[in-house]
């Protein structure tokens, strides 16, 4: 029992050996501007933004610059021949009409890179929320194995006074006994609390980056927490980015019809060239030459193909505007499901505190008590037991509030770096897009 307690003790003096405090807000930075999920998010978007580049490539032109020489040599019957030829030639191609296919296919693109955009934003919420719920754990277990330690050393005071007073005639051996049973438990509750604070601590570190170090809960939301369950589901329908990035593919998918359909007209190609030089194949014939001509497809039947796709982008739209609808259900129950445990959260810490006060007082009553005979020792150790229980309810109160806060300011769209006033540089890749739609960008690439 000893080794166990000094093992205990040790832990518990490891983790108070914390020199710098670190704030929620600047964890929440930490976990903006490190974490891996951010970064592969907006990854997504520059890839998205990417599509929008070979959409548009569909109906730009396409110029290629290609050089041949040619060395020749015959030897046939007794007579040898040879020789050179170097031409220069010079393509052009570009597809003047496709029905709009195209530029239903370049709108569409745009919808789904909205939509990547609005992904960015909910990964963002998502990181964010996970990360204060991090920290709260770390709070809560940190404050759980400090309570329990606590615990260990009253006990500990319970077992050596039970004996004193079996020493002195004052009690008896079912004090003792019950003491120490007593005693085991809270040594194996508080190794129970180390362990869950080193998970704690382990998904703080994944979702920040460094380790937990003077942690409190205290957070200004600001406005960015509604006042009311009506304002909160207002904020969600219009702001949470996973409805608007619901809303985006329900507008890709129906481009996506738009092209599906516009496959069945024509389409009509330019396509030039020049040669230079050599263009004739022999030393008679050195000169240039081009030509230009106007290509009109007409699909006739196409195995069925076509019809296919049309009925499969039609499908994909309708199933895109379900998904949406029952995206907008869900955002609307976790808004509810936020604000009711927001407001459950706040009553059981109101009693929560009314139950430790009246528990320590009860403690201190009994101990007097039994300290002239009217109480057993098994009373102070139920008395103990209760404010044990009602700290330990308090500290998880807390902590649920805090976490029900963000996940009401998550539900509604507003976790996110800019609204929380976060010390960081925000991510977005919209100076990307604009220079990857830059018509004249790659050609400016190969020239510099």
């Amino acid at each position: 029992m000893k080794k166990s307690l000094i093992a205990a003790a040790a832990v518990s003096l490891a983790m108070s050996g914390i020199a710098s405090a670190e704030s929620l807000t600047n964890a929440l930075a930490k976990a903006y501007t490190n974490n891996p999920a951010m970064a592969a998010a907006l990854i997504s978007v520059k890839l998205a933004s990417e599509d929008i580049v070979l959409r548009k490539s569909g109906m730009r032109p396409q110029v290629n610059l290609s050089a041949t020489t040619q060395y020749s040599w015959a030897n046939l019957g007794g007579t040898s021949s040879s020789s050179t030829s170097t031409s220069v030639n010079l393509q052009y191609n570009q597809r003047l009409f496709d029905g709009l296919k195209t530029n239903a296919q370049i709108d569409q693109a745009r919808a789904l890179a909205n939509a990547a955009t609005h992904g960015l934003r909910n990964t963002e919420q998502n990181v964010l929320l996970a990360a204060a719920t991090a920290y709260m754990d770390v709070v809560r277990d940190t404050n759980l194995a400090s309570l329990r330690a606590d615990n260990v050393k009253f006990l500990r005071a319970q077992v050596s006074s039970a004996r004193n007073r079996l020493d002195v005639g004052e009690g008896t051996k079912i004090d003792v006994a019950q003491a120490e049973a007593r005693l085991a438990q809270s040594v194996a509750s508080y190794k129970s609390a180390v362990n869950s604070l080193r998970s704690a601590q382990a998904s703080y570190v994944r979702w920040m980056g460094t380790k937990p170090s003077g942690l409190n809960s205290n957070f200004k939301f600001g406005k960015a927490l509604p006042r009311s369950l009506n304002a909160a589901l207002n904020s969600a329908k219009a702001n949470h980015p996973a409805v608007k990035t619901a809303q985006a593919q329900v507008e890709a998918a129906s481009y996506n019809t738009d092209a599906a359909l516009r496959a069945f007209g024509p389409t009509i190609d330019l396509i030039g060239s020049i040669c230079a030089i050599d263009c004739g194949g022999g030393l008679a014939a050195r000169g240039s030459s081009g030509s230009i001509r106007l290509t009109l497809a007409i699909p006739i039947y196409q195995g069925g193909a076509l019809g296919a796709s049309a009925r499969k982008a039609n499908l994909s739209h309708i199933r895109a505007e379900v998904d949406a609808r029952d995206t907008v259900n869900q955002v609307e129950e976790s808004v509810v499901s936020a604000w009711g445990g927001l407001q459950t959260s706040i009553a059981l810490i109101e009693s929560a505190n009314a139950s430790v006060r009246s528990g320590q007082i009860a403690l201190d009553g009994v101990i007097e008590e039994r300290n002239v005979g009217q109480r057993t020792t098994l009373d102070v150790l139920n008395a103990r037991a209760e404010l044990t229980g009602a700290k330990e309810a308090l500290y998880t109160a807390q902590r649920n509030k805090v976490v029900a806060a963000f996940s009401l300011v998550s539900a509604t769209g507003k976790l996110d770096a800019a609204s929380l006033h976060l010390p960081v540089s925000i991510q977005s890749a919209d100076g990307y897009r604009a220079n990857v739609e830059d018509i004249w960008g790659e050609l400016r690439d190969q020239t510099n």
